[in-house]
C-alpha cells in the first residue's frame, strides 16, 4: 500500500505526519487490498472543530473517502480511520458475497 501525506496551507510536524501515517498502515488489517491511501490535514473555518482529514482509499474498481473535523488533528485522524475500517469491512464482505 501507498501512503501520501499532505498539509494544506501550513507546514506539519514530523510527528503528526508519522502520526497520520501509522494510523492509516493499520487500515491494512481489515481489508489487505488497498492500492494507495491519501491523507491530506488542512485547517477548517468551523470554530469547534478547526482541524480536518481528508483520508481516500482505492481499492479495486473504487475509491472510498472519509472526511472528518475535530479539535486536534490526531482526533480527527483517529475518527476517519474509524470510518475508514467500517468501510472496507462493508466492501470487503460485498466483494465475497459475490
Amino acid at each position: 500500500m501507498n501512503i501520501s501525506f499532505t498539509a494544506r496551507h501550513f507546514n506539519a510536524s514530523d510527528r503528526l505526519q508519522e502520526y497520520c501515517v501509522d494510523a492509516a498502515a493499520k487500515l491494512e488489517k481489515f481489508y489487505d487490498g488497498i492500492i494507495d491511501c491519501d491523507i491530506v490535514v488542512s485547517p477548517h473555518p468551523d470554530l469547534d472543530a478547526p482541524q480536518q482529514v481528508e483520508l481516500t482509499v482505492k481499492v479495486a474498481k473504487t475509491t472510498l473517502n472519509a472526511t472528518d473535523n475535530a479539535a486536534t488533528y490526531e482526533q480527527a485522524m483517529l475518527k476517519s480511520i474509524d470510518n475508514m475500517k467500517r468501510q472496507l469491512i462493508k466492501y470487503k464482505e460485498k466483494r465475497s458475497a459475490k
